[in-house]
């Protein structure tokens, strides 16, 4: 049955609510620096899962846990030495570890899919960190969208999905990094998923990642092979768009009608891409992707871009 769902501000009296609602065992979209997340109690059962059907997600699809510092993180993730100096050299931000699950963090099974292992991140946006630790807890929270639909990066793309679904939005403005978090599990040091934190900047602390990752049984959020997909067909590394083609362009494409950016800026491009996605998908055309580089955020665009374009069941 529809819910009303609130639109709250992200001040002191919007955050206060939007806790109590978590605690009620409610659910509520927030703001993080990559996309908004569709928040529920990591710890209730029946909040997380609320998160699955209010976004009609598999159920073998983990989710991602949210907490507000490494203490919590550490009741929850069993850390070891190199957990620990990941987490110094890119918490809080878009990275994300998957760790072995502690066995008495009391963690929803539905959070894992079953699984041993458990996904977590320290957010770096003040509004998501606000909101945790005035929750007081670990928060769940995939992307608050439809599964396997375009990621929301402003409320508004929450209300447009999920209005009637949830029980609040908390309006934080536009997500500054506008792709997921990078995903990477350890033992051995695997990239699981490319996203907000540049493979670069992980090589360059931590020194060669393997890559990882299982459409089939997935052991982290973001691998299924087609998923952020628009109603629309895609196509990618379009030079030359056909006739009823929506071309979004990419640097110096003359005559795109939509651009991820027309200088050539990677991060205006990650920042703009489920927006841009949007506004092509509601025009009811195909939809052309112009060529990204596959450097630094070049990849996770072009992941998601690969994910949006693949066949759907």
């Amino acid at each position: 049955m529809p819910q009303t769902t609130h639109l709250l501000n992200s001040d002191h009296d919007g955050l206060a609510q939007a806790a109590a609602l978590l605690r009620s065992g409610a659910l509520v979209a927030f703001p993080t620096e990559t996309v908004y997340g569709l928040g529920g109690n990591a710890r209730d059962a029946a909040a997380v899962a609320g998160i699955y059907a209010a976004k009609g997600r598999p159920s073998f699809n983990p989710l991602i846990v949210h907490v507000a510092d490494l203490d919590a993180a550490e009741l929850i993730a069993v850390f070891n030495d190199q957990a620990r100096k990941i987490a110094a050299a890119f918490w809080p931000g878009p990275l994300t570890m998957v760790l072995p699950l502690r066995p008495a963090s009391g963690i929803a099974d539905l959070v894992t899919a079953g699984l041993e292992t458990v996904a977590i991140r320290i957010p770096a946006h003040p509004v998501a960190r606000a909101l945790l630790r005035e929750f007081g807890g670990a928060v769940a929270a995939p992307s608050a969208n439809p599964s396997g639909k375009i990621s929301p990066t402003t409320a508004a793309h929450v209300m447009g999905g999920l209005s009637g679904k949830i029980a609040g939005v908390v309006d934080g403005g536009a997500c500054p990094v506008g792709v997921e978090s990078t995903i990477i599990s350890l033992a051995p040091l695997t990239l699981l998923r490319e996203g907000g934190l540049v493979r670069e900047d992980l090589t360059a602390v931590l020194g060669p990642l393997a890559d990882g990752g299982d459409a089939q049984k997935p052991n982290a959020p973001g691998q299924l092979t087609s998923h952020y997909a628009p109603a629309a067909q895609v196509r990618l590394n379009v030079v030359t768009p056909r006739p009823d083609e929506i071309w979004i362009g990419f640097g110096d494409c003359a005559g795109s009608p939509l651009s991820l950016s027309p200088r050539g800026d990677l991060v205006e491009a990650a920042t703009r891409l489920f927006s841009v996605l949007r506004e092509a998908d509601a025009l009811q055309k195909p939809i052309a992707f112009a060529p990204i580089p596959e450097i630094g955020l070049g990849r996770a665009i072009n992941d998601r871009l690969r994910r949006a374009a693949a066949p759907r069941d």
